[in-house]
């Protein structure tokens, strides 16, 4: 496993002691770092990386903000001075929260999570490991003792629970093991636009499309779901539907 991570801390002195921390896991590149979010917003989009540790109380806006301006999310691990915070954290799909200053035995225990939640992805995904998935292509969902072979053109929605994902089709909401990233690399994006950080929908499932809140979409779907599409994905999809 190799990973590129960035750090986002306003403090310079925890960024320092976090990378030299960090130098005992060479599996994780440190690429880059930011000091504010707008910052690392920037890093994020320009590097792409696989993994962020995130600072949470920063000058103007917080991690969760920073977060929420993401459609597309990288693992995060929480780096922060405060504990108040650490429901919310996993409430935005965290891997793992850590207290300043971080502890050598608690940074391990989060990089062996990473190292476990890639492996439990490859070994027990029901998605074929073919680069891009035809609409037509079946897939193999298992939720406990309940099995279906769906086609992909049946499903209209993916919803990010976690490190899962909440696969719609027909009445039924099974979970699979696998994270929403994962699923968009293999999704014809003809198909399946990614609406947010938490959803994928099946573009052929749109029964309506209406204006929403800071140049955002909402979308209804025939399931009856709605999702918002987010500001600067609706760019992308007012172009892709020629709106």
């Amino acid at each position: 496993m190799s990973k590129k991570a960035i750090i986002i801390d306003d403090e310079r002195l925890a960024r320092n002691e976090l990378r030299k921390l960090l130098q005992d896991f060479p599996e994780i590149e440190v690429i880059d770092e930011a000091a504010n979010v707008n910052e690392g917003l920037e890093k994020i989009e320009q590097h792409q990386p696989d993994l962020i540790f995130l600072d949470i109380q920063m000058p103007g806006k917080t991690g969760f903000d920073l977060l929420s301006e993401l459609d597309r999310s990288p693992q995060v691990i929480f780096t922060t001075a405060y504990d108040e915070y650490a429901l919310k954290a996993f409430e935005v799909n965290a891997l793992d929260y850590l207290l300043k200053p971080v502890e050598p035995k608690r940074l391990a225990d989060a990089i062996h999570k990473l190292e476990q939640v890639e492996r439990e992805e490859e070994l027990e995904t029901p998605i074929v490991n073919r680069s891009i998935l035809n609409e037509n292509d079946q897939v193999f969902v298992k939720d406990g003792e309940r099995c279906w072979f769906v086609k992909l053109s049946d499903i209209r929605l993916f919803e990010s629970v976690g490190n899962y994902a909440k696969v719609f089709f027909g009445p039924n909401k099974p979970l699979i093991l696998k994270s929403l990233n994962a699923l968009e690399e293999r999704l014809d994006e003809k198909v399946f636009f990614r609406a947010n950080r938490k959803h994928i929908v099946n573009l052929r499932m749109i029964e309506k499309i209406e204006p929403y809140f800071n140049g955002g979409l909402l979308l209804e779907l025939k399931g009856g779901e709605k999702i918002e599409v987010s500001r600067r994905q609706a760019v992308k999809f007012k172009e892709m539907m020629s709106l």
